[in-house]
Parts: C-alpha cells; sequence; structure tokens
C-alpha cells in the first residue's frame, strides 16, 4: 500500500496544494496522513474560531480521505522564534511515525516564513539515509504564499485531478474564513482557474502542479 504524508503549515495549506491529489490517491487506496504544524492563539484569533478549528481540518480530511492527522501545535507564523531543531525533531517523529515513500511539502521560496522553515525541516526530515522510507520528495503550491514569494514556482511534475476538483473545493469551503472573493488567490473562483492554467499546460482539463525535488526508484 502507497503511504502519503502531507505536510501542511497551517490547516488548508494541504488543500489548496495537493487537495485534488489526495483525494484521487485515497480512491486509489493509498493511506494518506497530514501532519499540521501549526494552531492559533489569542489574542491573534478568537477564542471561538481557536475551538472550531481541529473540527474544520478534521472535516475537510474527511472530504479528501486522510486517514490520520499529526497536529504539533507550534505557533502560526511565530516558527522564526522557536529553534529550527525543535521543528526538524517533532516533523521528523511524524514521519519515523507514518513511514511514508511520497511527501508532499510547501514550496522553499514562499512569502510565508513558516512555509520556508516547515520545506527545510521536511528535507531535513527526508535525508535519504539507510533505512529511510520515503522515496519521493515533491513541493506543491499555495496560492497568495507561492506566486508572491522569492524563488519561482516551476512545475515538473502533474497531477490530472479533472475527477477530484468538485471534493478540493468542498475541502476548501470547510476552511470558510480562507476563503476570500475574486479576485483574490484564495477565492474558488481562482482556485478552479488555477486547476485550468496547470491542467492546460500539461494537456489536462485540470491539474495540481509540483516541483520534484527527489525521486529514488529501486
Amino acid at each position: 500500500m502507497q503511504k502519503i504524508l502531507v505536510i501542511a503549515p497551517h490547516p488548508d495549506d494541504e488543500v489548496l496544494g495537493c487537495g485534488g491529489t489526495i483525494k484521487k490517491y485515497a480512491q486509489l487506496g493509498a493511506s494518506i496522513s497530514l501532519c499540521v504544524v501549526t494552531v492559533a492563539y489569542m489574542p491573534q484569533w478568537t477564542e471561538d474560531f481557536i475551538k472550531d478549528r481541529p473540527r474544520q481540518i478534521r472535516a475537510a480530511a474527511d472530504v479528501l480521505g486522510v486517514k490520520d492527522i499529526y497536529p504539533l501545535d507550534f505557533p502560526t507564523v511565530r516558527l522564526d522564534t522557536l529553534p529550527q531543531k525543535e521543528l526538524n525533531e517533532k516533523i521528523a517523529d511524524v514521519v519515523r511515525k507514518v513511514k511514508p515513500d511520497t511527501l508532499y511539502i510547501p514550496h522553499r521560496g514562499d512569502l510565508n516564513r513558516d512555509h520556508q522553515l516547515v520545506h527545510e525541516a521536511a528535507l531535513v526530515a527526508a535525508r535519504p539515509t539507510a533505512g529511510q522510507s520515503i522515496k519521493h520528495v515533491l513541493a506543491y503550491e499555495a496560492r497568495s504564499e507561492t506566486e508572491w514569494g522569492f524563488l519561482p514556482f516551476i512545475p515538473t511534475v502533474y497531477e490530472d485531478i479533472a475527477d477530484e476538483m468538485e471534493s478540493k473545493v468542498e475541502a476548501m469551503r470547510v476552511y470558510a474564513s480562507e476563503v476570500k472573493d475574486f479576485p483574490h488567490p484564495r477565492s474558488l473562483e481562482a482556485i478552479d482557474a488555477l486547476a485550468k492554467t496547470r491542467g492546460s499546460e500539461a494537456g489536462l482539463k485540470r491539474a495540481e502542479a509540483f516541483m520534484l525535488i527527489r525521486s529514488i526508484n529501486s
């Protein structure tokens, strides 16, 4: 059985970056795990928002077919205040528990510093040492972070999600506070437009795009 681990710096990154891909492989019988790195806190977020967040994460995961969720509960947009070693170790712990063969992580060049640090920590956890389960590492794009960042996102892998697009949108609706009005890149219209654009780049109706970081075939 294929084992996939998706690492999301914030809840909804998993949907934006690879929601359709998650649904596709879950339906094909893969075991999908999700690691949510950060959590909201007061007073920046309301108590009601914080209490409802785990429900939203689980509900979106159920739409997509995610089996297990691993929350790390680091403070949102404050990962740069913590020792990198602590983040590295927590993500590595999840990798050891899940033993995935495929890992999806945020793009290194995203505008959000949390995304950058999670990318680096995930690569530490995925180092191809003896006994490492991970064979394939791919970076996903999360709009309003990736396209405004400092390194270009250049797709090298395209996943056909024409049949899974409805589920991706449904999962995004669960995160109602994150959905914006068009033309914001996190509007449902823009999310669909991106899927069409990525699809057109590969001769598909709708697709999610990834940058391949490493693939080991044995």
